[in-house]
């Protein structure tokens, strides 16, 4: 695919991925969830300060942020480039492009001054359709660390560098690889305080059954 392609690709995911989940969810509450919490917009956040229902459909659709761009927009980029006769199409290069867009708009929105949520759900979205043998390593390994220690945040880490390992292990391509092992950065950089308050013994565990 022609290098504007491409860039066409990673621009849609992020406008997909941008759009604020959590804060729309919690506004039309009446909550602003970047004053409640831990003042993330994600999902985590969202099932703590607004109950199961809310935080479910803020999962849900952070999820399916990333999964849609790797597939509907990726999609509907390609057809209007092939449309305009632009050459070079390189499907699996222009989905990891549109996924990594989806998580970097989660994570920097630009609607919210550049600050999001910290790109978990949305890398599940991504993986979902990209590589979802390695999604589901990561996955075991952040249930089993939530269950053991039931710290959300110490079992999106583990999920966080277990998903490039797999990825690296399982696929084939560089490209995708490279990219999952700087969205695995980003994610845990993204839990740097979370990570500092686990060190300091302050991080809140989860409750099963109860609401914050």
């Amino acid at each position: 695919m022609s290098w504007l392609g491409l860039l066409t690709c990673l621009c849609a995911g992020y406008l997909l991925g941008s759009i604020p989940t959590g804060y729309l969810v919690a506004r039309a509450r009446g909550v602003d969830l970047r004053r409640y919490g831990s003042g993330n917009i994600g999902a985590t956040n969202a099932f703590r300060v607004l109950g199961r229902g809310p935080g479910l459909v803020v999962l849900v659709v952070d999820v399916l942020k990333g999964y849609l761009a790797c597939t509907v927009a990726c999609a509907a980029v390609a057809a209007v480039m092939d449309r305009w006769g632009a050459g070079g199409f390189d499907p699996g290069a222009a989905r990891v492009l549109a996924g990594f867009g989806a998580v970097l708009g989660h994570t920097y929105t630009c609607w919210l001054g550049f600050r999001g949520g910290k790109g978990i759900a949305t890398s599940a979205g991504v993986f979902l359709a990209l590589a979802p043998l390695a999604l589901a390593v990561a996955l075991v390994g952040w249930v089993l660390m939530l269950v053991w220690f039931r710290y959300v945040s110490l079992a999106s880490v583990t999920a966080a560098v277990l998903l490039p390992a797999a990825v690296w292990l399982t696929e084939r391509s560089g490209l995708l690889a490279w990219v999952t092992t700087a969205l695995g950065l980003i994610a845990i950089a993204r839990h740097h305080q979370n990570l500092r308050r686990l060190w300091q013994g302050t991080e809140p565990r989860v409750e099963w059954g109860k609401r914050a």
